[in-house]
Parts: structure tokens; C-alpha cells; sequence
């Protein structure tokens, strides 16, 4: 039998309190604590470590040994996360419709386009390397695991997970190049020949 146990329950069992926040507020909060870092563990300590150290029971107990540990963590991740808001205010100011209709597009366009095509650029950027041209697979070699060529060599393009999948039954039989996707583009490496 599986038992879900919610957060608000959770925190019923253990005695701290609920808070209650206007709605949205905590999503741009939290967007503004990812971008500013502010609560990662350099700023408020390894929570996970600093709860398993902590000596006592209960919620009052541990606010007090926290403080007691990190006695301006609070305060500085609080001014951290209000100087990003502050800086989405800012932002905020500057977005009307022509703006989220240019991000639209380029998400919806640009993005998933440059994103679902980046095979043929790993292909370009090979065949620049090595001074010849390239090509993409027809449907016939598509077939066989094969996704281009640079020059004559037939290469198949997987993601660097591909490896670690046990599943896969598929045996290719020209050179893979391995990719990993990252934000702010692809890494891949060159098969040795």
C-alpha cells in the first residue's frame, strides 16, 4: 500500500507552523532565490547535514541552534533574494506584448528548431574540421543507425546517456559521436579514427 504524505501534513506532524503566502508570490520568489543563490549552503550551511547534527526535537529548539549557528544567514539571503526582485521589478517594467511575442517565437521557433536540428551542426562543425563536406542520412540509412556523413565516413549522433541504457538492442556499426546537451549549447566528442 502506498501512503502519500503532503507537505502541510508533514508539517502538522512535526509541529512547525504553516505559512501562507499571496498567491504567486512564492514562484517569483523562488526564481529570484535561483538566480541569486541565496540559499545555497556557502550562504545558510548544508541543511540536510546541519538537521542530521541537530541535538534536539523540537521546531522551536532547531530555530533557535540554527541562529545559534548562522546567526545572519536569514538576513543576508533575505537582502540577496530582495536585491533580485528588485531587479525583476526593473525587468518587469520593460516586458509588453512585442517582447513576449519576440520570446515566443524564439522559443517556440528558434529554439526548438536550432535545438531538434543540432545533429546537422555537430555534422558541419566535423566536416569544417576536417576539410570536407557532410551530408545527412537518406531514410534507407536512417535505418541503420547512421545520421550523416563527413566526407565518406557514415557517423551515428547519440546523446552521451546512450551508453549507460541497457535497453538499447540496436547494434551500429559505423563510428557514434557522443553529445551532451548543456545550456548553452552542445559538447560532443570527435571518435578517434
Amino acid at each position: 500500500m502506498k501512503i502519500k504524505l503532503k507537505n502541510a501534513e508533514i508539517q502538522e506532524y512535526v509541529n512547525a507552523p504553516a505559512s501562507e503566502f499571496p498567491k504567486y508570490t512564492t514562484q517569483l520568489m523562488n526564481v529570484a532565490n535561483q538566480n541569486s543563490q541565496a540559499t545555497r549552503p556557502r550562504h545558510v550551511g548544508q541543511l540536510s547535514e546541519l538537521i542530521q547534527e541537530f541535538p534536539r526535537q523540537t521546531f522551536e529548539e532547531w530555530v533557535m541552534w540554527y541562529q545559534e549557528q548562522y546567526p545572519e544567514a536569514i538576513e543576508n539571503a533575505t537582502d540577496r533574494i530582495i536585491s533580485m526582485i528588485e531587479n525583476f521589478n526593473e525587468a518587469v517594467d520593460k516586458i509588453d506584448r512585442t517582447l513576449v511575442k519576440s520570446w515566443v517565437e524564439d522559443l517556440v521557433l528558434v529554439k526548438t528548431f536550432a535545438g531538434l536540428k543540432f545533429q546537422e551542426a555537430i555534422l558541419k562543425r566535423l566536416a569544417k574540421i576536417k576539410g570536407c563536406d557532410y551530408r545527412l542520412a537518406e531514410p534507407h540509412e536512417e535505418s541503420q543507425g547512421i545520421d550523416g556523413f563527413v566526407g565518406e565516413e557514415a557517423y551515428s549522433i547519440k546523446p552521451s546517456t546512450y551508453e549507460a541504457i541497457p535497453t538499447v538492442a540496436e547494434s551500429i556499426e559505423v563510428k557514434i559521436i557522443f553529445y551532451e546537451k548543456k545550456s548553452d549549447g552542445v559538447v560532443f566528442e570527435i571518435p578517434e579514427e
